[in-house]
């Protein structure tokens, strides 16, 4: 049976990354991921919009992607939806793999809930590990026990399609928060916000930002000592030395 994104059970899976290579994202932060992918030429990888509203909850993995449309009254009636095997917002979550992220184009919607605490206890029993949704959910009370990382625009009490959008496609290209998503694509989102990381660039960018990493807790350390910022952050080229020596006697430490 071919694929189709726009029919449930003909729904298209992911190509996941590499284990190995997510697992190189670990205490990669937001900010990080931002920075040095500007550097490498995108400008704006954040996903504006949906906000932390689970703290201190740090998550990286690969995208689901569910795609919403507004209503349309030869598309969508009343009674549409009576077998729930023909929501697509379910068929999304079928494809849910350990570490997987659910990634949502709800159009900045504010008064639909794209899932609720079923669908979201289904996803982390599956091994979903967090949603990040340019829109809504319902029964947050209780999703956010759940121990799934939440980045959302808010909550309301209304379900999916009671108000003005409907689940359109799965595992497509969306825009969430005005950034674009490709299905597979790495999530990196934390306190500051979510992060797409294009996986093209996700093995370049994980050598980058783990040299970033090692050079701020260098440089951390001495501003902390009251070192001078103009020579720490950034590193000019004296504080380069230094930091070369210190890597070089951390790496002989036992």
């Amino acid at each position: 049976m071919q694929s189709d994104p726009r029919v449930p059970g003909r729904t298209p899976d992911i190509e996941r990354p590499p284990r190995a290579l997510i697992e190189r994202f670990a205490g990669v932060s937001s900010a990080t991921a931002a920075g040095d992918l500007n550097e490498m030429g995108i400008r704006d990888p954040y996903l504006l919009g949906p906000a932390p509203r689970t703290p201190g909850a740090c998550i990286v993995g690969p995208a689901l992607t569910l795609q919403f449309m507004p209503k349309r009254e030869d598309q969508y009636a009343r009674g549409a939806y009576d077998d729930p095997e023909q929501q697509l917002h379910r068929h999304c979550l079928y494809h849910t793999q350990p570490g997987d992220v659910v990634v949502v184009d709800a159009r900045g919607d504010l008064q639909s809930g794209v899932f609720g605490e079923m669908m979201f206890t289904y996803f982390k029993g599956r091994g979903g590990i967090g949603a990040v949704i340019d829109g809504c959910i319902r029964d947050f009370p209780i999703a956010r026990t759940l121990g799934l990382g939440l980045w959302l625009r808010g909550t309301t009490p209304n379900y999916h399609t009671q108000t003005n959008i409907t689940p359109f496609a799965v595992n497509v290209p969306i825009a969430c928060g005005n950034a674009l998503v490709m299905p597979g694509d790495l999530i990196v989102a934390d306190d500051d916000g979510a992060v797409v990381v294009p996986i093209g660039m996700a093995q370049e960018l994980a050598e980058r930002a783990s040299e970033h990493a090692e050079w701020e807790d260098f440089s951390r350390e001495r501003l902390g000592e009251g070192g001078d910022l103009r020579r720490y952050y950034p590193l000019d080229d004296a504080a380069r030395a230094e930091y070369e020596a210190w890597k070089a006697r951390r790496a002989q430490d036992p």
